[in-house]
C-alpha cells in the first residue's frame, strides 16, 4: 500500500469513503468515494467508474469526478466511484490481458459488478433505479458490465470509452472494434456513448467503427459527437466547464430510462481564496521568490485556461495546474513535492491571492477553500493529479 496521507472530503456532498469488498471471496477492498445527499434515502445511484492513468496503477489518485457527482448529488443520486483493484488505495492486484482488449473489459467489469452487489445490500440505496457510467478505461469496463447479468441498473453512459495500447504488433483500434462487437451481442441495457472531436486517445473514425460494431451485433447505443473540447475532449467531465456539454444529452437519455433528473438539493458554491491587493494579476515582476525560470513559467501559466492555480515556496520552486479537479490543491502539491518545503497559492483563476500573512495561515485558508476535513488514512496517493488536468514544475 502507499504512504500514510490525509484524504480530503467535500462536506458539502456528504463525501465519505467506504471499502467495497471484491474479488474471489471478496478478500480484497476497493477503495470507494461515496457522495450522498441529506437524508437517508433510499436514492437512485450512479457508478463512475475511472480510467487509467500512464504509469503504475497503485500511483493513481483516488478519482472522485466531481463536477459530475455533484450534478447528480443535486438531482437526488448517490454517487459511487471505486478505484479497481490494484488502483490507489484499493488491495488485490491490477491484471491487464495485453492487447486482448475483450478481456481486459471484461476483467475490469468484474470490479464494476462487486460494486453492484454491495449497492444492493445498502438501505441507502434504491436497488430498483440504478446507472453505470465510465470514462475511458471506466468506459470500456462499464460496456463489459452490461454484457452481463445486471439486476436493478436500467442504461449505461460511455463517456470516450476505451484503451489504447501502443506495444509493437497490437492492433489495439481493430481490438476495440472486435471488444464492442462481443458486448453489443450480449447486452440488454440501452446506453448512452459521448466522444469529442478531438479526442486524443479515440478519433471519429475509430469511434464510429466501434459503435457500428456494438449496433450490428445487437446492441443499443445512442452516439453523440460534439465539437472540440478545450485542448482534449478525453477529459470532458474532469473538467469544471464540460457539464454543458454532457448534460443536455444525459438528461434525455436518463428520462428515456426512467431516473430522475428534476433539481431537488442545492449544493453551496465551493468557497474561494479571496483575491488581494498584493499586485496585478499580470505584473510578472510582483511575484516573489522565483527565478528566471520561474518568471518565465508564470508568463505562460497567464495563458492557461481556468480553472487553474499558481503555487510557489520561498526557495523558488513553483508548480502551475490547469483544468481538471482541485488545480489550487494539485498546484500545492507538486510544488511541495519538487521543492521539498512548504508551498502557497499565489494565483487561482484570474485572481491574486498571495498574503504576506504566516504561512500557516494561508495553508489552513487552502484546506478550508477545498471544503474539506481531513484524516490520516492509509492509501493512494493524495489527489494531486486529475484526467483533463495540467502542471509544470521546476525548483
Amino acid at each position: 500500500m502507499a504512504a500514510e496521507h490525509v484524504q480530503l472530503l467535500d462536506y458539502r456532498l456528504n463525501e465519505h469513503i467506504v471499502q467495497v469488498p471484491a474479488g474471489k471471496g471478496g478478500h480484497a477492498r476497493l477503495q470507494t468515494t461515496v457522495f450522498l445527499p441529506d437524508g437517508p434515502g433510499p436514492f437512485p445511484l450512479i457508478i463512475i467508474n475511472h480510467g487509467k492513468d500512464a504509469g503504475a496503477p497503485r500511483q493513481q489518485a483516488r478519482d472522485r469526478f466531481i463536477y459530475m457527482a455533484t450534478a447528480f448529488v443535486k438531482r437526488g443520486y448517490a454517487v459511487m466511484v471505486p478505484m479497481r483493484r490494484g488502483f490507489a488505495g484499493s488491495s488485490g492486484t491490477y491484471v491487464e490481458y495485453g492487447c486482448n482488449m475483450t478481456a481486459n473489459g471484461l476483467g475490469q467489469a468484474s470490479d464494476v459488478r462487486d460494486t453492484l452487489a454491495f449497492a444492493r445490500s445498502q438501505s441507502w440505496i434504491d436497488s430498483g433505479r440504478m446507472v453505470v457510467a465510465g470514462q475511458s478505461y471506466g468506459g470500456l469496463a462499464t460496456l463489459a458490465m452490461g454484457a452481463q447479468t445486471t439486476t436493478g441498473v436500467r442504461g449505461l453512459i460511455n463517456f470516450a470509452g476505451g484503451l489504447r495500447d501502443n506495444t509493437e504488433r497490437c492492433d489495439w483500434r481493430s481490438e476495440l472494434v472486435r471488444a464492442m462487437a462481443t458486448y453489443g451481442g450480449a447486452s440488454t441495457l440501452p446506453s448512452l456513448w459521448l466522444y469529442g472531436e478531438n479526442d486524443s486517445l479515440f478519433n471519429p473514425e475509430l469511434v464510429t467503427r466501434m459503435h457500428d460494431a456494438y449496433v450490428r451485433a445487437g446492441g443499443e447505443a445512442t452516439l453523440v459527437e460534439y465539437a472540440a473540447f478545450r485542448r482534449d475532449a478525453h477529459g470532458l467531465i474532469g473538467s469544471r466547464d464540460g457539464e454543458k456539454i454532457w448534460w443536455r444529452e444525459t438528461e434525455q437519455f436518463l428520462r428515456r430510462i426512467g431516473m430522475p433528473t428534476t433539481e431537488l438539493y442545492a449544493v453551496a458554491p465551493a468557497p474561494g481564496l479571496p483575491k488581494t491587493d498584493f499586485a496585478l494579476l499580470d505584473d510578472v515582476d510582483a511575484v516573489p521568490f522565483l527565478h528566471e525560470a520561474g518568471r518565465s513559467a508564470y508568463r505562460d501559466y497567464l495563458g492557461k485556461q481556468s480553472p487553474r492555480a499558481f503555487a510557489l515556496s520561498a526557495n523558488g520552486a513553483w508548480c502551475w495546474a490547469e483544468d481538471g479537479e482541485d488545480p489550487d490543491l494539485r498546484a500545492l502539491a507538486t510544488c511541495e513535492a519538487k521543492g521539498g518545503q512548504r508551498c502557497r497559492l499565489y494565483s487561482v483563476d484570474n485572481n491574486v491571492v498571495w498574503r504576506d500573512d504566516d504561512d500557516r495561515m494561508q495553508r489552513a485558508m487552502t484546506l478550508a477553500v477545498a471544503g474539506t476535513t481531513g484524516a490520516a488514512t492509509a492509501g493512494g496517493k493524495a489527489d494531486s493529479a486529475t484526467v483533463g488536468g495540467g502542471a509544470g514544475a521546476a525548483h
